[in-house]
């Protein structure tokens, strides 16, 4: 699969290059009290980025005054699994170089699939913060390499991605709410699917490595 640059005019559609903040106590903390597991793990809200002052720079100037949490995604990954989406934009950066594999959500066909031919890779340098639009599919960050890690900053609204609603569904996509503003397409290989998901990737499962 062709990596493309952030800079490249295709990411113009998915998403966002972000600029005019100072990341560095922020990609400090991250190194220091985040793990690099071998499994990709997903932690929504961490304490000490919490606690950090470019936080509510965050919340003030990109979410406009929104509640936000500061998560993470780290550990080493090189396939797609899923597809997910939110009902707002999610917030990047990473200490290490990362690729994030991408879709929009306007590919999605009437039976609520996917294709995956029509997904796109994206290199994301270490140290970037990119905009991740609401109306794109994304999931978690690919390592650039097979034994290469990423820690990976999420920022999204608060509450993203904790405990589901209950209600009852009645429509295709109800069914795919995974968690609290979370809407999630599983590939059919992925664990998720195991596990239970809707499967809404049709093609094959994409590796990087291969």
């Amino acid at each position: 699969m062709k990596i493309n640059s952030i800079y490249d005019e295709k990411f113009k559609k998915y998403g966002n290059i972000i600029e005019g903040y100072d990341v560095k106590e922020l990609l400090e903390t991250m190194e220091k009290v985040t793990p690099l597991p071998e499994k990709v793990v997903y932690v929504p809200e961490q304490k000490e980025l919490q606690e950090l002052k470019i936080a509510k720079e965050m919340s003030d100037r990109l979410f406009g005054g929104m509640p936000i949490q500061l998560g993470w995604c780290n550990g080493h990954n090189t396939k797609l699994n899923c597809f997910e989406y939110h009902r707002d934009s999610e917030v990047n950066i990473g200490t290490e170089d990362f690729i994030l594999i991408l879709g929009s959500r306007s590919k999605i066909d009437k039976d609520w699939m996917f294709d995956t031919k029509d997904a796109e890779a994206f290199f994301v340098p270490k140290g970037v913060m990119v905009e991740v639009y609401a109306t794109t599919l994304h999931y978690a960050p690919c390592s650039v390499k097979k034994e290469c890690g990423f820690r990976v900053l999420v920022v999204l609204p608060k509450g993203t991605n904790l405990e589901k609603p209950e209600f009852t569904c009645t429509n295709i996509e109800d069914t795919l709410l995974t968690a609290r503003n979370k809407w999630l397409l599983a590939h059919p290989e992925s664990d998720e699917a195991r596990g239970g998901a809707v499967i809404g990737l049709k093609g094959i499962n994409i590796d990087l490595i291969e």
